[in-house]
């Protein structure tokens, strides 16, 4: 007797589609459990074989745990409001929305085909606007909100607002830039609008400052560390370099303590933890400033080996540093710009990685 598992397949799949055997309801009385993958970018044809691997380990784990007797959500969705979307538009000369619908489309028939148990009814779709407006909803709360270190949390920005009106800056302990003004109230009422925004942005959570990014010039957008592959984009092999850029930024070092408390009440693994505490990456230490009388001015560090400073005999300066150009001779002028053209090509994870091939010149100066 022939096997015709293709015939099998469909009649089951239709049977779980039809019956919505995988849907979790909400208010199911067993204990709830959540398995999660990442969402896959519908930035090509079809899956690779990569997808599946991660995805079928998931998914044996959440079929266990229901025979197990947890109410388990597992849901999929797509990644699709990104560069590598983008770019499979522009590769294929079609508008991003016509590729992804039939990427996505097309990835869901082959994960169908595979028979994943997950719950399609909550599938999530970045792209799609009733989604990434709670990402623009979370953007503005962290926006209009300020981190209060006397309530240790945040709070909204109109109650920084009320005690500059009645009191101005005097008494405000805020995780906020360094360079915030001192005023009394009437000078507060006595700012312009515009000077008034400035200054509630240096304690605003999503603020704007001045980063070192990984710019793309052929793609016009910044990329993060990993989409860059020695020295040029993963998407499309164009050249990358480091560049000071204005960029959104948050304030996330204020919740480092809550995070770091947070992780000794969850039931996971040690490592992942440890990868969490590195990632938070609280470090406690001092700054020190190492004073250069012929420039008039100072280098600072942060270490958090203060007992090892009688024994400092050099600092090392970041290609980028401001006062590389200051301290660099005449006689090594184009070697420090050649090594620092070449080090902008670079993304910080690349430099870390590189320890074989850096570069040194000496500028003696007494402390």
């Amino acid at each position: 007797m022939e096997y015709n598992h293709k015939s099998l397949e469909k009649k089951w799949q239709k049977f779980w589609a039809d019956h919505q055997t995988y849907k979790t309801s909400d208010t199911h009385q067993k204990p709830k459990y959540y398995v999660l993958d990442m969402f896959p970018y519908p930035s090509g044809a079809g899956l690779h074989v990569g997808h599946p691997l991660g995805y079928i380990a998931s998914d044996i784990f959440s079929r266990y745990k229901r025979l197990k007797g947890f109410n388990v959500l597992h849901p999929m969705g797509y990644d699709s409001f990104g560069l590598p979307a983008e770019q499979y538009a522009i590769q294929t000369g079609q508008h991003p929305a016509v590729t992804t619908e039939v990427n996505i489309n097309r990835y869901r028939e082959q994960m169908d085909n595979i028979g994943f148990s997950y719950d399609w009814s909550r599938e999530v779709r970045t792209s799609d606007p009733s989604y990434y407006k709670w990402t623009q909803w979370i953007f503005m709360r962290l926006f209009d909100s300020w981190y209060n270190k006397e309530s240790d949390k945040a709070e909204p920005i109109e109650t920084l607002i009320a005690r500059f009106v009645a009191s101005g800056s005097a008494g405000i302990l805020a995780v906020s830039d360094e360079d915030v003004l001192e005023f009394s109230a009437d000078e507060w009422k006595s700012f312009d609008e515009e000077k008034q925004q400035r200054e509630l942005l240096k304690y605003r959570i999503a603020y704007l400052r001045e980063s070192t990014v990984n710019w793309c010039a052929a793609l016009g957008t910044v990329l993060a560390n990993d989409e860059v592959i020695n020295g040029v984009s993963e998407r499309g092999g164009y050249p990358v370099e480091q560049k000071k850029m204005m960029q959104w930024s948050m304030r996330i070092t204020a919740y480092a303590d809550r995070l770091l408390k947070g992780l000794d009440t969850i039931d996971w693994p040690e490592p992942l933890v440890e990868m969490q505490r590195n990632w938070i990456g609280k470090s406690v230490g001092a700054s020190v400033k190492f004073p250069v009388p012929q420039l008039n001015t100072n280098i600072e560090v942060f270490t958090t080996r203060v007992d090892t400073l009688f024994g400092v005999s050099f600092i090392v300066l970041a290609p980028e540093h401001e006062l590389v150009a200051a301290l660099t001779t005449p006689e090594q002028q184009a070697e420090v710009d050649a090594y620092i053209e070449k080090t902008a090509k670079k993304s910080e994870l690349d430099r870390m990685a590189d320890t074989k091939n850096s570069f040194w010149c000496f500028y003696r100066f007494l402390c």
